[in-house]
C-alpha cells in the first residue's frame, strides 16, 4: 500500500484557451475543468486507477466546497479537520500547449492541527510499503514539518516503517535531506540545483549537471533521486548506479499534476519489484499520459503511450563509501 500526504492540498482549475494567453485582454475558455488537487492527492488517485491500493491523508475542513472535489476521486481518505479552507489554482493552457500556473496561498494550520495531522500520518503509516510527501508546506507549520514527520514514523514503527518518499522544494526540502535521508526525491533539474545552493539558468548540459549534483546528494544524503526533465525524460540515480529515460513524443494537453504521475509510476514498478531502469521508464511513461490530458486528470494504464521508453545507463556506480 502507498500513503501519500497532502498538507497544503488545492482544488485545481484548469482552463483552455481557444488561442495565446493575452494580458490585459478580456478572452473566452473554450472549457474548463475542476479537480481536487493537491501532489499526494494526485499520486494516490493515479495509484488508485492502476488498482493498487493508496490511502490519501488530508487536512481539510469538513464544510469545504473542496471536501467534495476529494470525495469524489473514489481514492480512499484519512481526512483531519482543519479550520481554513483549501486554496484554489488555477492554470491556463493555450492551444500550444503553453501553460500558465496561478498558485494560491494555502489556510493557516495551527499548531493542534499540525500535530494533529502528524498523528494522522504516523497511523495511516502502519504497514505501508512507501509513504509520500509531496507539495508546498501550508503557512502555520515549520520549514522542518516533513522531516520532523519522518523522524516521527521511522520511531514509531521502526524496522517496519515505510519507504519515504518527497516530492517538495525549497527550506522543506532542504531539511528533509540535511536530517531525514529519504529513500527517494523527486526534484525537477531546477529544484535539484536550488538543493545544492545552485542556479540552474546558466546550464549548458542540463544532464551533465543534474548528475554532479546528484552525485553530491545520493547516496550520502538519499537513498536515490528522481530527477524529472519534462520533454528530456528523466534520470534516476541510486547508489548502485544512474539512468536516463528519454520522453515520448506527444500532444500536451497540461503539464499540471505531470510530475505526480510520474512519481506515482516509478512507485507502482517498485512495488512490482521493478528494477530501476524499468522503474524509471514506467515513471516516464505515466508523465507523459498525464501530459496528455486536460486539466489534473489521473492517468490509468490504457492512457501510457505506445511503445517503450528508451532507457540506458547515464553514468558509473557512484561510490558508497
Amino acid at each position: 500500500m502507498i500513503v501519500t500526504l497532502t498538507a497544503n492540498p488545492s482544488a485545481d482549475r484548469a482552463v483552455v484557451l481557444s488561442s495565446a494567453l493575452a494580458p490585459g485582454e478580456v478572452q473566452r475558455a473554450l472549457s474548463s475543468r475542476e479537480d481536487a488537487g493537491g501532489k499526494g492527492v494526485n499520486v494516490a488517485r493515479v495509484v488508485t486507477a492502476a488498482g493498487v491500493p493508496a490511502r490519501a491523508v488530508v487536512p481539510v475542513n469538513a464544510h469545504d466546497p473542496y471536501r467534495m472535489l476529494l470525495e469524489d476521486t473514489g481514492i480512499a481518505l484519512d481526512l483531519v479537520d482543519v479550520e481554513g479552507r483549501a486554496r484554489a489554482n488555477l492554470t491556463i493552457t493555450d492551444p500550444e500547449g503553453e501553460t500558465t500556473k496561478l498558485n494560491l496561498p494555502g489556510a493557516h494550520l495551527s499548531a493542534e492541527e499540525a500535530t494533529a495531522l502528524t498523528e494522522g500520518v504516523v497511523a495511516a503509516a502502519e504497514g505501508a510499503t512507501w509513504l509520500v510527501l509531496a507539495g508546498s508546506l501550508p503557512p502555520g507549520v515549520p520549514e522542518t514539518f516533513y522531516a520532523d514527520l519522518i523522524h516521527a514514523v521511522r520511531a514509531r514503527w521502526g524496522a517496519a516503517a515505510p519507504l519515504v518518499a518527497v516530492d517538495a522544494s525549497g527550506p522543506a526540502l532542504d531539511a528533509v535531506v540535511a536530517s531525514a535521508h529519504p529513500d527517494l526525491i523527486k526534484p525537477n533539474h531546477e529544484e535539484l540545483a536550488e538543493l545544492v545552493g545552485e542556479d540552474a539558468s546558466d546550464d549548458t548540459d542540463v544532464l551533465a549537471e543534474a548528475a554532479r549534483r546528484a552525485q553530491a546528494l545520493v547516496p550520502a544524503s538519499v537513498a536515490s533521486a528522481l530527477v524529472t526533465l519534462g520533454a528530456d525524460g528523466a534520470l534516476l540515480f541510486t547508489a548502485d548506479g544512474a539512468w536516463r529515460g528519454r520522453a515520448p513524443k506527444i500532444q500536451v494537453a497540461s503539464t499540471v499534476g505531470a510530475g505526480d504521475s510520474s512519481l506515482a509510476g516509478y512507485l507502482l514498478a517498485d512495488l512490482e519489484g521493478a528494477a530501476a531502469p524499468d522503474r524509471l521508464a514506467r515513471s516516464i511513461s505515466y508523465g507523459a499520459a498525464a501530459a496528455t490530458l486536460p486539466g489534473t486528470q489521473a492517468p490509468t494504464p490504457t492512457d501510457l503511450p505506445p511503445g517503450p521508453i528508451v532507457v540506458s545507463d547515464f553514468a558509473t556506480p557512484f561510490a558508497t563509501s
